[in-house]
This record gives C-alpha cells, sequence and structure tokens, in this order.
C-alpha cells in the first residue's frame, strides 16, 4: 500500500446516498420522543452521584460554595453538548460521536473513537451494575458478599474479592430488556427516572423546610479544632476551591451523550435530539443545585459524611424515613443509570459493523423487537463478565476518558464542518485577490469574503490543528507543573505563557474567516469560541485522570486497531464504493483513450 494509498484509507468519510436517507427504508422503528429521550439523557446523567456528589464535593474541597461548582460544571458541560446537539441536527443517524466523527475527519479516527466509546460505555455500564449490588446487597446484611468470600475467594491482587454473581444477572436483565424493545426500555426508564426525580423532589424540599442558612457562612472561629474546613464563610476554599469542586463535579453531568446513539429510532430526530439533550442538561444542573443547596444548608459543609451524606443526615435529624426514601431513591437512579449506560453501546456496534468495520453479525436488526438483538446480548454478557470479576473501585478507574475524546472529538468537527468550502465550484467574486498576498488574505480574510473558499477552508484546518495540539501542550504543563521544582518549572512556565498566547489568538484569527452559510434545527453559538473553550477543557480532564487509566486506554485502543487492520480496513463499505467509483473513472479513462 502506497502512502497515498493508506492516507485515502484513513480519511475516507462517510457519505449517505438518497435510498440510505429515503423513508420506509428504517431498519429501526421511529418511536421515541422528547421526552423519553429527555428521560434516557437525565437517568444516564443522575445516577447515584446526585445522593454522594455534593457531600463528596463540599466537605474538604468547595465548602458551600459547591452550588456554584455545579454551576460551573453545568456551563462547561453545555459547551459539548450544544456541540453535540448541532451535530445531532447533521446527521440523523444511529452512532453518536462514531458517526460525527465519519463524516468529518475520516474512517480511522471514527473507528478509535467508535472502540473507544464501545470500551468506555461497557466499563461503565459494569461499574453501575457493581455499585447496584453492592447497594441492595448492604441493605440486605451483605448476603452475598458473605457467602462468596467464604466459599469463592478470588486472590489475585488486579481483580476483585469474589465473583459478583449478583451484578451480573442484573446487567443480562436489564440487556433482556433492551433486546425487548426500545418502546418498552424507554417505558421503564421514564418510570424509574421518574421516581428518581420523585425522591429528588422529597429531599428538596423537606430540606428546604430544615435549611439553616447560617450553615452557609460559617466563621472560621465555629468550626472545630483538627477539622478542614478552610477558612469558614461561603467559599472556604476560595475560588481554587470551587474551580477544582466544578472538575469533579463535571463528571456528574456525563450520560447526555447517550441520547445521540438513538438517530434512528426517534421521530424528527434533527428536532427532537437537540432539544433532548439541552432538557436532560438543564434538568440535571436544577437537581444538582437544589441537591447541593439545601444539603449544605442542613447541614455544616466540614462535617458531611462523603459516602452517604443524606442518609447521616436524616439520620442525624431524627427522619428515618426519608433516609430509607434516599436509599430507594439511589436504586432507582442506579436502574436508570444502568439503562443509559447500556443502550448505546449496542447501537455503536450495529453503526460500526453496518459500515463494514466490524463483524457483519453485530448489525442484524431483529425484525420482531426492531432492535440490535446479538450487539445488545453481546454487549450485556461482556459488561456482565468485568462486573463479575473487578471491584467497583477499578472499573471507576478506567471510565470517562472515552466520553471526554469523544467530547474533544465532538467539539473538534463542528470547527472543520463550519469552516467547510461546501461547493468546490464556488469562487468568491466579490473580491479581487491578489496572489502576492494569498497569505494575509486566505490566514487573516483581509479580503473579508463571505463564503468559504478552498483557501480559508485549507487555513482553518490548519488554525484547529495548531489549535487542538497547542491544548494539549498547555494542559499537560498545567497539570504536571506542581510535580517540578527549581530551574525545571522555568521551561515549564515559558511553555504555559506561550501557548495561553496562541490559544488566545487563534479564535480570533478564526472568527475573521468566512463560515459556511447552513440551513440547520440547531447551530452551536458563538463558534469558535465556545468550541475552541470545550477542547481545552475537557483536555484539561483528561490530563487529570491517572497514568493507570491512560495505559488502559492505550492497550483497549491497540486491540480497536488490530481489528480494524485485518477485519474493518478490507470490509469498510466506503472503501468499497471508493473502489466501485475508481473503477469507474478508470473505464472512463481507458474509453477516452480508445
Amino acid at each position: 500500500m502506497t502512502g497515498n494509498t493508506l492516507y485515502r484509507t484513513l480519511c475516507r468519510k462517510k457519505t449517505f446516498t438518497a435510498e440510505d436517507t429515503e423513508p420506509g427504508k428504517e431498519k429501526f422503528r421511529r418511536v421515541l420522543t422528547v421526552f423519553d429521550l429527555t428521560s434516557l439523557g437525565v437517568g444516564a446523567t443522575l445516577g447515584s452521584g446526585v445522593y454522594i456528589l455534593a457531600g463528596t464535593v463540599a466537605k474538604s474541597i468547595a465548602g458551600p460554595a459547591v452550588v456554584l461548582s455545579f454551576v460551573v460544571a453545568a456551563i462547561v458541560s453545555s459547551f459539548s453538548g450544544v456541540c453535540y446537539a448541532e451535530f445531532a441536527g447533521r446527521v440523523p443517524k444511529a452512532g453518536s460521536a462514531y458517526i460525527y466523527s465519519y463524516v468529518t475527519v475520516g474512517e480511522f479516527i471514527a473507528f478509535i473513537i467508535g472502540w473507544n466509546l464501545f470500551i468506555d460505555h461497557t466499563i461503565g455500564t459494569a461499574s453501575v451494575g457493581k455499585a447496584m449490588t453492592n447497594c441492595l446487597d448492604a441493605i440486605l446484611g451483605d448476603p452475598q458478599k458473605r457467602y462468596m468470600k467464604k466459599h469463592y475467594p478470588m486472590h489475585v491482587d488486579f481483580l476483585g474479592e469474589y465473583p459478583d454473581i449478583g451484578s451480573f444477572f442484573f446487567i443480562m436483565l436489564i440487556a433482556i430488556v433492551l433486546a425487548w424493545g426500545v418502546r418498552k426500555s424507554s417505558t421503564l426508564n421514564s418510570v424509574f427516572t421518574v421516581l428518581n426525580l420523585l425522591t429528588v423532589g422529597t429531599v428538596i424540599t423537606s430540606g428546604i423546610y430544615f435549611a439553616n442558612l447560617s450553615n452557609w457562612f460559617i466563621p472560621k472561629s465555629e468550626i472545630p479544632v483538627g477539622v478542614k474546613g478552610g477558612e469558614g464563610g461561603f467559599l472556604p476554599f476560595g475560588w481554587t476551591g470551587v474551580v477544582v469542586g466544578a472538575a469533579r463535579c463535571f463528571y456528574g453531568f456525563i450520560g447526555f451523550e447517550s441520547i445521540s446513539t438513538t438517530g434512528e429510532e426517534t421521530k424528527n430526530p434533527k428536532k427532537t435530539i437537540p432539544l433532548a439533550i439541552m432538557f436532560s442538561l438543564l434538568v440535571a444542573t436544577l437537581v444538582y443545585v437544589g441537591v447541593a443547596s439545601v444539603l449544605t444548608l442542613m447541614w455544616p459543609y466540614y462535617d458531611q459524611d462523603t459516602e452517604a451524606p443524606f442518609s447521616v443526615v436524616y439520620e442525624h435529624l431524627g427522619m428515618p424515613v426519608i433516609k430509607y426514601m434516599v436509599t430507594c431513591g439511589a436504586i432507582f437512579a442506579l436502574f436508570t443509570t444502568l439503562l443509559g449506560c447500556l443502550f448505546p453501546i449496542p447501537r455503536i456496534l450495529y453503526s460500526m459493523a453496518s459500515d463494514g468495520l466490524l463483524f457483519e453479525f453485530l448489525s442484524i436488526v431483529n425484525e420482531k423487537t426492531k432492535t440490535p438483538l446479538v450487539a445488545t446480548l453481546i454487549s450485556g454478557l461482556g459488561a456482565g463478565i468485568l462486573s463479575t470479576v473487578f471491584n467497583l473501585e477499578q472499573l471507576v478507574e478506567m471510565t470517562s476518558i472515552g466520553t471526554l475524546i469523544s467530547y474533544l472529538i465532538v467539539c473538534v468537527c463542528v470547527l472543520i464542518l463550519r469552516y467547510k468550502n461546501n461547493d468546490t465550484e464556488v469562487r468568491d467574486n466579490d473580491t479581487n485577490i491578489d496572489s502576492n498576498n494569498s497569505f494575509f488574505n486566505s490566514w487573516f480574510d483581509l479580503a473579508n469574503a463571505k463564503i468559504p473558499n478552498a483557501d480559508t477552508q485549507f487555513a482553518s484546518r490548519i488554525l484547529i490543528s495548531i489549535y487542538t495540539i497547542t491544548a494539549f501542550v498547555f494542559c499537560i504543563c498545567s497539570v504536571n507543573i506542581d510535580c517540578y521544582g527549581g530551574a525545571y518549572q522555568v521551561p515549564i512556565v515559558v511553555t504555559i505563557v506561550f501557548t495561553v498566547a496562541v490559544l488566545l489568538i487563534i479564535p480570533i484569527v478564526l472568527n475573521r474567516l468566512p463560515q459556511a452559510i447552513e440551513n440547520l434545527m440547531f447551530k452551536v453559538p458563538f463558534v469558535p469560541f465556545i468550541p475552541c473553550l470545550s477542547i481545552v477543557l475537557n483536555f484539561y480532564l483528561m490530563m487529570e485522570l491517572s497514568y493507570k487509566t491512560w495505559i488502559r486506554f492505550g492497550s483497549g485502543i491497540i486491540i480497536g486497531i488490530f481489528i480494524y487492520v485485518i477485519y474493518g480496513a478490507r470490509n469498510s463499505i466506503e472503501g468499497k464504493k471508493q473502489s466501485v467509483s475508481e473503477d469507474i473513472k478508470d473505464g472512463q479513462i481507458q474509453k477516452i483513450a480508445l
């Protein structure tokens, strides 16, 4: 394979024919509404963390200002959310960030993203299944834990203490529900999401009754000796605590991207999916802010319990009934999160298999249930096995990185498409460009072009590439600056200053370039600034993850690349289309020559 052929193979893009979008040709049943998708997004986002995360961040990171941390995290999440919303309107197909990047960036990057999402959601499903059985087992007095540790202990360092059979059966039960039909699983998800929100509403209402505003303004002199309470007041750990807390709270908003995998099962997806993404983020923000507010108003922030804050607070307040309601709410939340985590996996596998990048049997849609039955059961089996042999801490460490990478890619893709030259035949006739000044005209748009052309498209892609690389370098240096001292800090500080200057200049230059004029149901506002900011923030959060997470991520990617090389690259539908097109072109050339 020549270098040119290899490049064309890795960068070939997904195209849709009239047959692909023709009404009546869908394999799935379009039954999902805005309410269904919002319930899916809220259920996937508001897991058990809604009852735990606020107490953890308030105790030693942000104090009562955890409320502001959730607001900041919501704003940051919305940056990625609006990018997903625009892409959902552009490409209303199953596959989430995989299909978005396939249309925009190319096949190889799309495969890596799709494979990465598959791994990430599978591990996430396993971790939620594990958390659910741990919760139920604890309520019943740990019968499974005691029995399995006694008769079937696992004395392996990188595995759990015992095989968690309960979590395996829970996950397989959810997989069967999802395979049964999207309408039935969506209804069940909506019921448990409503029950979870009713529990949250009860918590917030009772919290308002017991609220004491003085708990937001506790002076330092009243903080017990030996307790890590900062400087007291509403901002005991300063604005730094708010920012650090926001980074922790950000993970509480992960899950809305599950909505974007329903493109072929949704009524009017170009309108419904963007609305559902925005609504789910809004509901999640209101819930998190409300829960964080009442928790820190009911009880001093420095005395919060990090594992079960609400249960402990209600026990102190002498309200055991609400304490048990919170426990039930956590179970409802875990159930909906389990549905939300497992739901996208078979859709991603189906989409990749339909494109020929994964094995064909994964693209089979059952005629009766109208779901990717085989892919759903295989997804449940894989997640169930992981939850059986690993413990919860190990699973949690392996999550999030795939989601953050998909957020990053979607933001980059939005930038690429906004500055794309959609009509190669069009020339900008409104300007007289001097060839000697073509560099300045294309890069700074001194000629004030109204629509993108080949020059401005090329300039934008170079700028986007430089911005992405610079953001990566800036985040690595920023996260690791405290690890080095003395003379080593000087080059790091210089690098940070230089990269900050580049990160500020490039969006301004990009803003000077013309953007494509398109009629979309939803468009990201303030382009290029919002996608650019989201790129930096997603890189920063990825850099905060441990090196073990990156090693596991790298191992999974290597396996994926192996599958792509031996199967995907050879069986790609787009590759076959490309070959047919080239054969036709060669035939025409030979005919002309004759």
